[in-house]
């Protein structure tokens, strides 16, 4: 059976996945598929980069926009939704282009891992772990974490509490990481021959993107988004999305602005920080090199050109 090819777009935060994507699939005649594991949620949007309908260009988009905050979603899910939506666009003579910022969804897609984390749960020691978080903050649960499986805890963010703790859960249940779980998970061969790249900005260039992406949040009303979420009568999901945990002492009169924006932007460096060390480890991945000086347009040269390599090639 001839293995499906797979554009893949990865890469860290405010580093130009979405145009790229968009790009690609529009002159590929494809469909975008996300890999981002908080655009999935209704209602988050600014806080998330969710595309708008312009930055879409006439493009369809999957796996955005289409799941409640307060409903759980694993990895498991996102691979058997992914795998499904690739194969229903490639049937219909589309190119899938899976576009996102989240390590593992990508990893986990392209190999075809199938998860064994059927280990139950403790609601007592998740109400432990959160009370901790809340006690000494989210950053504290993370390190934990880090101390037993690194490898998972570099491809979450803290506000990501709800995998961090289940993280924490599956070693404490199980004795096994989710590291070595994935390790040790029945793989089936990959169905999929994968082109995959990313745009890779110097440090410097993607730290300033950064701040100027935050500061445009700022100006589409990131803090009312915010302080709408925080009203909910559940708003635990809203607290995993960088942007709103950080805004919060904003809200609720305990620091001024300044404070908290300057925060926001720190904690999506640390966070795009760890994604560059997550896809740097994948010698798959053809890293487009950027600067602040790199013309977009050189950019997808380059991307095309990649792709045609790759479709050669196979």
């Amino acid at each position: 059976m001839d293995k499906q090819f797979l554009i893949v777009i990865c890469g860290p935060t405010a580093s130009g996945k979405t145009a790229l994507a968009a790009d690609i699939a529009k002159e590929l005649d494809g469909e975008v598929v996300s890999a981002d594991s908080m655009q999935i949620y209704k209602g988050l949007d600014i806080a998330v980069a969710k595309p708008t309908e312009e930055e879409m260009k006439d493009v369809p988009h999957h796996l955005i926009d289409f799941l409640d905050p307060k409903e759980s979603f694993s990895v498991a899910d996102y691979v058997a939704l992914a795998k499904a939506k690739t194969a229903e666009i490639a049937a219909r003579k589309k190119q899938p282009v899976v576009a996102g910022g989240t390590g593992l969804y990508i990893s986990s897609l392209v190999d075809n891992v199938t998860f064994d984390q059927d280990c139950g749960s403790d609601p007592q020691y998740r109400a432990r772990l959160e009370r901790l978080a809340e006690e000494k903050g989210n950053a504290y649960l993370l390190e934990q974490l880090k101390k037993v499986d690194p490898e998972t805890a570099a491809a979450l963010h803290p506000n990501n509490l709800k995998r961090v703790i289940r993280a924490l859960e599956v070693y404490k249940l199980s004795g096994r990481t989710m590291t070595e779980q994935r390790i040790n998970s029945r793989r089936e061969p990959s169905i999929y021959r994968p082109c995959m790249m990313m745009i890779d900005y110097d440090r410097k260039t993607l730290y300033d993107r950064i701040d100027r992406r935050v500061d445009m949040m700022l100006e589409k009303g990131l803090v009312r988004e915010a302080r709408d979420f925080f009203s909910l009568k559940d708003s635990s999901t809203a607290a995993q999305a960088i942007g709103y945990k950080e805004l919060k002492p904003y809200i609720d009169g305990e620091e001024p602005l300044e404070s908290c924006v300057e925060r926001l932007k720190r904690e999506t460096r640390r966070y795009a920080k760890r994604q560059l060390t997550w896809f740097h480890k994948d010698e798959r991945i053809y890293r487009i090199p950027a600067d602040e000086s790199t013309k977009y347009e050189e950019i997808l040269r380059k991307a095309k050109n990649y792709i045609k390599t790759c479709r050669n090639s196979g």
